[in-house]
C-alpha cells in the first residue's frame, strides 16, 4: 500500500513534522524561505491525502478543485480567512485550524502593545537612539498609567478573556462587547457588557479580538472611530480588515487619538506607508503568535488534526 502524502506549504517547527514520519507518512516541505505560489501549490495538491497551510495561503475554489484526493486543510493558524471552507466542506474535505495554543502568547503580545502605546516606548527608543536624551526632565514624554483605566475589549473569546485576565491584574475596570455574554468574566473580573458604541466612546484602551468574517469586516467603521477618546488608546492583534485602517490613521495624525499598537495590516504584508511616519503607532510583524511555545503546539496541533483524520478519526480542532 502507498504511504499517505502530506504536503506543508512552509517550514514548520520539527515536532509536528516529526509526528508525521512516525505514523509512516511521506511528509513534503515546499520550502523554509519562500512562501508557495498559487500555480505550484495547485501542482503540489493534487495527489496529497492532506495539507497544511499557512495563513498567508489563499486556498480558494481553484486550488481546492485540485485536491483530487485530499481529506484534510490543516491551517497552521488559529484564523481560517484564507481558506473558502464552505465550498471544501462541499468537496467533503475537513478544515482544521489552531486554537487555544496561541492565546497566551497573543494576549501577552497586545499587553505589551498596550504597556508600548501608554508609555511611548517608540518616542524613546528613538530618543535614545539618536543620542537626544539629554537627562530626566519633569515632563518628558509623559504617558499614562494602566491602573484604574476601563478597558474595552471587542470580542472577549479565548484571547479576549485571556486579556481581560492581565488587565485585570494590572487593575483596569473590563467593559467588553460581544455576541454572547461571557458569565465567567463577568465573574472573575467583574467585567460588564456592554454597546459597541459606548465601549468605543468611553473606553481608554480598546483591544480587538475578533475573528475575521462577512460581519466583522470595517466593523470598527469611521463613525465608530470617531467616538474614541483623543487619550485612549488601540490595539488590534485580531485582523487588519477589521478596522477601517486609512480613517485611524488619520485621527492618529491629527492627534486625535492617544497612540494605537498594530500587529496586523489591512493589506498585509503590504504596509500603509502613512503608518511609518507616525511616532504614536507602534508598529509590530505579525508576532501575536511568535513564541518557541505557542509555534511548536500549532505544528503539533495541526499533525494531530491530520494523523486523526486520515486515521479515520475525528479532527480535534475543524472548524467547518
Amino acid at each position: 500500500m502507498d504511504k499517505k502524502k502530506i504536503f506543508i506549504t512552509y517550514g514548520i517547527p520539527e515536532i509536528g513534522i516529526q509526528l508525521l514520519l512516525k505514523k509512516g507518512f511521506e511528509v513534503e516541505v515546499h520550502s523554509k524561505e519562500k512562501l508557495i505560489s498559487k500555480t505550484e501549490l495547485i501542482n503540489k495538491v493534487r495527489q496529497v491525502d492532506a495539507v497544511i497551510t499557512l495563513l498567508t495561503d489563499k486556498i480558494d475554489r481553484e486550488v481546492i478543485d485540485a485536491m483530487q484526493r485530499c481529506k484534510i486543510i490543516a491551517n497552521y493558524a488559529v484564523g481560517f480567512n484564507n481558506i473558502d471552507i464552505d465550498y471544501a466542506k462541499r468537496k467533503g474535505i475537513i478544515v482544521t485550524n489552531t486554537p487555544d495554543v496561541l492565546t497566551d502568547s497573543t494576549a501577552d503580545l497586545t499587553m505589551a502593545l498596550v504597556l508600548a502605546c501608554l508609555r511611548r516606548f517608540n518616542e524613546g527608543e528613538k530618543m535614545m537612539r539618536s543620542n537626544k536624551f539629554k537627562g530626566w526632565r519633569p515632563k518628558l514624554l509623559l504617558g499614562y498609567e494602566l491602573k484604574n483605566k476601563i478597558f474595552g475589549i471587542v470580542g472577549m473569546g479565548r484571547i479576549g478573556f485571556a486579556v481581560a485576565k492581565r488587565a485585570f491584574a494590572f487593575g483596569c475596570k473590563i467593559v467588553y462587547y460581544s455576541n454572547h455574554r461571557n458569565d465567567e468574566a463577568e465573574k472573575l473580573f467583574n467585567a460588564k457588557r456592554i454597546s459597541l458604541r459606548t465601549l468605543m466612546k468611553n473606553s481608554d484602551i480598546i483591544s480587538l479580538h475578533v475573528p475575521l468574517t462577512s460581519k466583522t469586516k470595517n466593523l470598527l467603521n469611521a463613525e465608530l472611530l470617531s467616538l474614541i477618546k483623543p487619550s485612549s488608546v488601540l490595539i488590534n492583534t485580531a485582523r487588519g480588515e477589521v478596522i477601517d485602517e486609512k480613517y485611524l490613521i488619520s485621527l492618529l495624525k491629527q492627534k486625535k487619538i492617544f497612540a494605537a499598537g498594530f500587529d496586523v495590516y489591512e493589506n498585509e504584508p503590504n504596509i500603509n506607508p502613512e503608518l511609518l511616519k507616525l511616532w504614536n503607532a507602534v508598529l509590530l510583524p505579525h508576532l501575536g503568535s511568535a513564541t518557541h511555545e505557542a509555534r511548536n503546539k500549532m505544528s503539533e496541533l495541526a499533525a494531530k488534526n491530520v494523523i486523526a483524520v486520515l486515521s479515520g478519526k475525528k479532527p480535534l480542532t475543524p472548524v467547518n
